[in-house]
């Protein structure tokens, strides 16, 4: 069976349908005639998910905060779920009544001022937060978990979104390698001093994983210690998502390198290790 194309992206009024359920169709403009930059795909075991490069940076942040806390991938797939139906991985700032976010979260209920509620790290935290007072939701299934958390008044909705979800945490949070690119164009490279590039890295690493070592080596090159492997994927896959903001021009980590310009994913035969995340 071939590989099913979807996207989670409604940024104009193109859609198909795919097994029943609405996806919508990004097109961008572009210098480059390819239609895939400014695109993010997560391929996982036949599937494939692509994203904007702004729903990217939201999926990566649920993922990687799901990690920094230590929670399981499921904890990461079911926020990826309902962040999915609720605002198709979209910071919204209005909804149906007061919600407002990824999460369409209402202040009026609870969730945070206004303020905190649009901000995706706080409402992320806020919806892991409840997560964890869910009696056994890491077996639970995801749409009951999601309910449990969202109250929504659509509860199998969440189901529709499952598998992306699923393929979405299993790459964000580490556990598939190497299945997240994106397609950046090279006109986002940036030339600032490495130790500018230094601390704008901790910066949008912080949110996400909290303090974290990075060091600038030879060649005005930067490295950031991974705990684990399934953190250092994680958090090689996250400033993938960021590398447009950042200006990064390559990441490598574990023997395979992304670089900025290409479409090809992760190659092989990159001399970065499994203890570093090394960018440039």
């Amino acid at each position: 069976m071939g590989i099913v194309r979807r996207t989670a992206a409604v940024v104009v009024p193109l859609a198909l349908v795919l097994g029943g359920v609405w996806y919508g169709v990004s097109r961008h403009s572009s210098t480059s005639s390819d239609d895939s930059v400014g695109l993010c795909t997560t391929k996982v075991d036949g599937l494939s998910v692509v994203l904007t490069e702004t729903q990217a940076r939201n999926a990566s942040l649920i993922s990687a905060i799901a990690v920094h806390r230590g929670m399981p991938a499921h904890a990461a797939t079911i926020a990826l779920a309902a962040a999915l139906q609720e605002s198709k991985l979209y910071n919204l700032r209005g909804g149906d009544r007061d919600s407002l976010g990824l999460f369409q979260h209402r202040p009026s209920q609870g969730w945070g001022t206004r303020r905190e509620v649009l901000d995706p790290v706080h409402a992320t935290n806020a919806f892991y937060d409840a997560l964890d007072r869910v009696p056994g939701y890491a077996d639970l299934p995801v749409t009951v978990a999601a309910q449990r958390v969202q109250r929504s008044g659509y509860p199998s909705a969440y189901a529709v979104y499952e598998a992306d979800a699923r393929a979405l945490a299993s790459a964000l949070t580490g556990f598939s390698p190497a299945s997240f690119a994106c397609h950046v164009d090279t006109s986002s490279r940036a030339h600032a001093p490495a130790a500018r590039r230094a601390a704008a890295l901790r910066r949008t690493l912080a949110p996400a994983f909290g303090a974290v070592e990075v060091s600038v080596t030879e060649g005005s090159r930067m490295q950031i210690t991974a705990a684990s492997r399934p953190q250092g994927w994680s958090m090689a896959s996250y400033l993938v998502a960021h590398a447009a903001g950042l200006g990064l021009s390559q990441v490598g980590y574990d023997g395979r390198d992304w670089a900025v310009g290409s479409n090809a994913g992760w190659r092989r035969g990159g001399s970065a290790s499994s203890s570093s995340v090394v960018v440039g």
